[in-house]
């Protein structure tokens, strides 16, 4: 498998892989590319791809940007899912996207985060939220035939550690973005209480080991 042959070259997708390139380290643009490849694969196993509502463009802007909130276009005033989703949405909007598509690539991207949220908001946020999962080890089976070329395209970089890192960072700039029982409100409360996070254990337990 050659995992960089799989990806998208339109001209939106150019521009959503520059967006994520340009303000996230090389650890969590690899992990949003990884993700997009998981999710692939997913829809490929659930015999989804040729569902009406299956997107492989959309599904890759969706993946590659859903952690645009923790880069540096991020202003903090919000969560970083949802400033994420706005940043994606702007970049669909300048590229012709539908708005019925902007909206369910804002969806996607702004319950990534949100179990039992985006599994019933359509294929998109199910797959988005699925494919980010298979990279946390999550339905790592699924993929085991082509994950170590996707690895090997595409390296971890300790994600866990560099992802939670910029979460909480972006959670620290105000409390709009870093709610109590959010995602970035726990990680930036177990950051500060006990040095590491749950997330960050979990990841290096899985399957991949961080």
């Amino acid at each position: 498998m050659n995992a960089i042959s799989r990806l998208p070259a339109s001209p939106l997708a150019n521009a959503a892989l520059a967006a994520a390139r340009a303000s996230e380290s090389v650890a969590i643009a690899n992990h949003s590319i990884r993700s997009f490849l998981f999710a692939e694969l997913l829809a490929e196993h659930d015999g989804t791809t040729n569902d009406s509502d299956y997107d492989r463009e959309l599904l890759f802007a969706a993946c590659v940007m859903h952690d645009l909130g923790t880069g540096d276009k991020a202003r903090g005033e919000q969560r970083f899912e949802v400033e994420g989703a706005d940043l994606a949405a702007e970049i669909l909007s300048a590229h012709g996207a539908a708005a019925r598509d902007v909206d369910r690539v804002w969806e996607a991207i702004a319950f990534h985060s949100s179990p039992g949220i985006a599994e019933r908001r359509g294929l998109l946020a199910y797959l988005t939220r699925e494919g980010i999962g298979v990279d946390f080890g999550r339905r790592a089976d699924i993929v085991m035939t082509h994950e170590h070329a996707i690895h090997l395209a595409f390296p971890r970089l300790e994600m866990a550690r560099s992802l939670t890192d910029a979460i909480v960072q972006h959670a620290a700039r105000s409390p709009a973005a870093a709610p109590r029982y959010s995602v970035p409100g726990e990680l930036l409360r177990e950051r500060s209480a006990e040095g590491i996070t749950r997330m960050e254990i979990a990841s290096s337990e899985s399957v991949w080991g961080g």
